[in-house]
């Protein structure tokens, strides 16, 4: 259960970010995959992150601490086209400094659009954390668009895909912030995690 959420700050680079002991656990994806709903979803509140339908609205990397005994990143997708070269090179370079510096982070969400079939940037960044073991679990979004078996179907075709490249598949998810499918289980899994990592 969420108690209390506290927005910490938005910074630009991962040096501007506050010293903290407590586990980070980060959410990103491909623009538009629904990762506003999904943070408001497991934090169980209705603006925490703003949903919007323009693309890109993330920019900095935002910090909650939840329950006082985690934090959550929310980090700028990718995969957005609209904004200059140079803006996209900058949120690349804070996104992947903060990935591969930060010494709290214990997991990497990476956010799947269910309904819609592999995109190359998602198995591209896939495989980029992998080539810099960052540890990562999949969140497959947007589950109530369609039904069940459709769903099943297109886990399969993008594990397929993962599979041309990885021999073991990563832990996934799956989440509808109009169901709250998965939201309990998402909430458990970190606390889970959270709770063998707090105090190191």
């Amino acid at each position: 259960m969420i108690s209390e959420v506290n927005f910490v700050g938005s910074f630009p680079s991962i040096d501007k970010m506050p010293d903290s002991r407590l586990p980070q656990f980060a959410f990103i994806g491909r623009s538009n995959v629904g990762k506003s709903s999904l943070i408001n979803l497991l934090t169980e509140r209705k603006n925490i992150a703003k949903v919007s339908k323009q693309p890109g609205k993330t920019q900095m990397l935002n910090l909650f601490e939840v329950n006082g005994r985690w934090m959550l990143v929310d980090l700028p997708g990718y995969g957005y086209a609209k904004e200059s070269k140079k803006k996209r090179k900058s949120w690349q370079k804070m996104v992947s400094d903060y990935l591969i510096k930060a010494p709290m982070l214990q997991v990497a969400f990476v956010l799947i659009d269910i309904n819609i079939p592999p995109q190359e940037n998602d198995i591209a960044f896939i495989n980029w954390l992998g080539s810099r073991e960052i540890p990562f679990h999949l969140v497959f979004t947007k589950t109530d668009r369609q039904n069940s078996n459709k769903n099943k179907k297109q886990i399969e075709h993008f594990c397929q895909k993962l599979l041309e490249y990885w021999e073991e598949l990563p832990t996934y998810f799956q989440v509808s912030s109009v169901t709250k499918e998965g939201q309990e289980e998402l909430q458990q899994y970190i606390d889970k995690l959270a709770d063998g990592t707090d105090g190191i």
